[in-house]
C-alpha cells in the first residue's frame, strides 16, 4: 500500500500510561519502528513530544478513550497535526489484543491514511455550555425532590400551580418553612392569574408539615438558589467569552476575509466564519432555539462551516442523521447513529420547543410526522431540520426564513383536498369544491 506519512506515530491511552509507537522510512524505503512507554504526569508527556520530534513526527494518532486523551490532546495540538479517531472504526481481531499491538496497528492505519479524524469542538466554550447544561439537569431533579417531598408533607401545591418554584409558589414555600403561616395565609400570597385559584390553594396547602419536612425544604430551596447563581454565573461568562472570540482578529473563524453581513441575500465564501456573537444572534431568529441552545450550537459546531462538506455530514457528526443497516438487499432499522451527545440532547429540546409554536414550518413538519411515524421520530426529524436550517445560516450568513405553518398543505394542495373530501364522503356527506373568489 501507499504510504501517506512517512513520519507519524500513534498512541495507546490509558489513565496511568500511554504506550506510543512512532515510525520513519529509513534507507532504501525500509521502515523503521520504535515503542516506548510513558506516564500521563505532564513532564512525563512533554518527554513524549520531545522523543515523538527526533525522528520529525508530523502526525500522531490516538483514539477516544474516554477523557484521558484530553491531557495528551491539549499538549499535542500545537506540536503536531493529531487525529482523534473513534475506537469502534480501528477494532482489532479479538485475542489479539495488548497495548503494543494497538498502539502498533493504529500506527500502520495512519501510515497508509487510513484513519479518518473527529472534529474536536474548541475547548472554553464547549466545556462552558456543558457544565452549564449539566446545572441546569441537577436544578431540574431538585425541583423533583421538592415536588417529591411536598408529596410526603401531604402539600399538594403542585395539582394547583403549574410552577412550583414560580413567584407565587416561592412565597408560599418559604412561608411553609417558617411554619408559622396558616394554609389560608399562605394562599394568599399569590400573584397574577393564579389569585383565581386562592380557594383551591388554601386546600393544596393544608397538609401534615413536621419540623424534619421544614427543614429538608430549606436546604433544598437553598441548594436551587445556588444552582440558580451558579447558571447565571456560567451563561455571563459564556457570553464574555463569545464577545472575546467576536473581537479577536488572530482567532481563525475572524479572520481579514471581507464578511457578508447578517442578513445579507449574498453567500458567504465557504472558507469566511461568522464571528461568534453574530452568528447567536442569526441562529436565535429559528423557532425554538433561545440564547442558550444557539450558544450550544456555535461551542459544539462552530462557525465555520467548510469543515463538514455538507449539511449532512454535520447531521451525521452530531448523531441525528439515520443509519444504515442493510443485508442481502434488506433495508433493516434506520436508528440514528452515535454522535456528539450535547449537541444532539440541546436540538431535541429545541424541537420539542419548535414543536410547539404556532403557524411555523418546523410545528407543522412535526405535526405531519407525529401521526404516521410516532412523536419520538417526528422531534427527531425536527431536531435534524434546526441543525440543517442553522448550517445553512452559519455558511451563508442569513438569518431565518419562514416558510409557514401551511407549507406541506400548500405543496401537496390537489392531494390534501382529495384527502379531505374522502374522508367527508365515508361520513356520509357529498363534497363539491368551488375555488374561493380572489380578493381584490
Amino acid at each position: 500500500m501507499e504510504v501517506v506519512c512517512p513520519r507519524c506515530a500513534a498512541l495507546d491511552v490509558h489513565k496511568k500510561t500511554v504506550t506510543a509507537s512512532r515510525t520513519k522510512l529509513g534507507p532504501k524505503g525500509k521502515k523503521l519502528r520504535e515503542l516506548r512507554t510513558f506516564r500521563t504526569t505532564t513532564p512525563d508527556l512533554l518527554s513524549m513530544v520531545h522523543w515523538l520530534h527526533e525522528w520529525g513526527c508530523t502526525h500522531v494518532a490516538m483514539e477516544s478513550s474516554g477523557d484521558y486523551w484530553k491531557p495528551i490532546y491539549n499538549l499535542l495540538e500545537a506540536e503536531f497535526e493529531v487525529l482523534l479517531v473513534n475506537a469502534q472504526h480501528v477494532k482489532r481481531v479479538p485475542g489479539r489484543k495488548t497495548d503494543v499491538t494497538d498502539a502498533e496497528w493504529l500506527n500502520d492505519l495512519l501510515q497508509h491514511g487510513l484513519l479518518r479524524a473527529s472534529f474536536i469542538p474548541p475547548a472554553p466554550q464547549r466545556d462552558l455550555t456543558r457544565y452549564r447544561t449539566t446545572l441546569i439537569r441537577e436544578r431540574a431533579r431538585a425541583v423533583n425532590r421538592v415536588q417529591k417531598l411536598l408529596e410526603g408533607a401531604n402539600i399538594k401545591l403542585g395539582s394547583v400551580a403549574s410552577d412550583v418554584l414560580g413567584v407565587s409558589g416561592r412565597a408560599m414555600l418559604g412561608a411553609l418553612v417558617y411554619g408559622k403561616a396558616s394554609p389560608a395565609d399562605m394562599a394568599e400570597l399569590a400573584v397574577g392569574r393564579l389569585r383565581a385559584k386562592i380557594p383551591q390553594l388554601e386546600k393544596a396547602l393544608t397538609g401534615v408539615v413536621r419540623s424534619h419536612h421544614r427543614f429538608l425544604l430549606a436546604q433544598q430551596l437553598a441548594h436551587i438558589d445556588f444552582l440558580d447563581e451558579q447558571i447565571i454565573a456560567i451563561s455571563e461568562e459564556i457570553r464574555k467569552q463569545i464577545e472575546d472570540m467576536s473581537q479577536d482578529r488572530s482567532s481563525p473563524s475572524n479572520s481579514d476575509t471581507p464578511q457578508a453581513p447578517v442578513g445579507s441575500s449574498n453567500a458567504i465564501d465557504r472558507g469566511t466564519a461568522v464571528r461568534p456573537a453574530a452568528a447567536v444572534v442569526l441562529l436565535d431568529t429559528i423557532p425554538g432555539v433561545d440564547r442558550k441552545l444557539a450558544e450550544i450550537i456555535v461551542a459544539e459546531l462552530g462557525t465555520d462551516m467548510s469543515r463538514f462538506p455538507t449539511a449532512a455530514n454535520a447531521a451525521a457528526w452530531s448523531g441525528l442523521a439515520p443509519g444504515n443497516y442493510e443485508s442481502a438487499g434488506k433495508r433493516y432499522s434506520g436508528r440514528t447513529r452515535q454522535g456528539n451527545k450535547a449537541l444532539r440532547s440541546g436540538l431535541i429540546q429545541g424541537a420539542w420547543a419548535a414543536s410547539h409554536t404556532k403557524d411555523t414550518y418546523l410545528s407543522a413538519q412535526y405535526r405531519h410526522l407525529a401521526g404516521r411515524r410516532g412523536k419520538k421520530r417526528a422531534i427527531v426529524a425536527v431536531a435534524h431540520s434546526i441543525l440543517v436550517i442553522a448550517y445553512h445560516m452559519l455558511s451563508r450568513a442569513e438569518p431565518y426564513h419562514e416558510l409557514g405553518g401551511n407549507y406541506f398543505d400548500e405543496r401537496k394542495k390537489q392531494s390534501v383536498a382529495n384527502r379531505l373530501i374522502r374522508r367527508m364522503q365515508k361520513l356520509g356527506y357529498s363534497v363539491h369544491l368551488e375555488p374561493k373568489a380572489a380578493t381584490a
